[in-house]
């Protein structure tokens, strides 16, 4: 499910991951402890994977009142999780800004001079309905150009009176929902993520350079079902 990551075989070359991670009020107490926990348990695997090591670098994006680049893209044996911190609205759309600069400043194209990174990785997390205006965020993202669009997975944590999955699916690849939401099904998501980033930074090494490497996802937790 996840393509065109493929390219020029180089070790200097970078597997951009980026978590969008929903801190609005709604998330306090269990939910956002479960996430602080899920980014410890995301970085604590994916350092024990040699390949994830060589090729991967992670991002976080969190999105309340307002949107802001917690860490910038950093190697996974540099990265330090932060402890995030649960307030305020739904700013989607902000966050998809926020994005939307972060690929242009943070991944490399190719050219004459070097390797460009591989198709970006991003794994949006939200429980509610944006607050903001989304829709001309979700214009540029997809307006980018070829070399630097990214991959989009997208988890909506509520039912679908709290979640709209038709906004998620205009933003996203491929979209999951979490109707029960708990501090274990998210571990389990963070746990799935963590396994899907092996699984394409193994696939990005592994494939000769003039092809295009495809990772499959596998199927999400139980109790997390695939809308699109």
């Amino acid at each position: 499910m996840f393509d065109n990551i493929s390219g020029i075989e180089s070790q200097s070359r970078r597997l951009p991951i980026y978590l969008l991670l929903d801190t609005s009020g709604s998330m306090m107490g269990n939910k956002i402890e479960a996430v602080n926990e899920g980014v410890k348990l995301l970085t604590s695997q994916l350092i024990k994977d040699p390949m994830a090591i060589e090729t991967a670098y992670l991002s976080i994006i969190t999105f309340d009142s307002d949107a802001r680049q917690l860490i910038p893209l950093t190697a996974i044996n540099d990265f330090k999780p932060p402890k995030i911190e649960a307030r305020g609205a739904t700013s989607l759309g902000a966050a998809l800004k926020v994005l939307n600069e972060a690929l242009d400043r943070e991944v490399r194209a190719n050219s004459a001079e070097q390797k460009g990174d591989y198709k970006p990785l991003v794994f949006l997390m939200t429980d509610g309905r944006p607050t903001d205006n989304w829709e001309a965020a979700i214009a540029a993202l997809r307006n980018r150009p070829k070399q630097k669009v990214a991959t989009i997975i997208a988890l909506g944590c509520g039912s679908p009176a709290e979640v709209d999955g038709e906004i998620l699916k205009k933003i996203a690849n491929v979209v999951l929902m979490m109707d029960n939401v708990s501090a274990d099904q998210i571990s389990k998501f963070f746990q799935w993520v963590s396994q899907s980033v092996a699984t394409a930074s193994k696939s990005a090494q592994m494939t000769p350079a003039n092809q295009e490497a495809v990772a499959e996802l596998s199927n999400p937790p139980e109790g997390i079902r695939i809308l699109i």
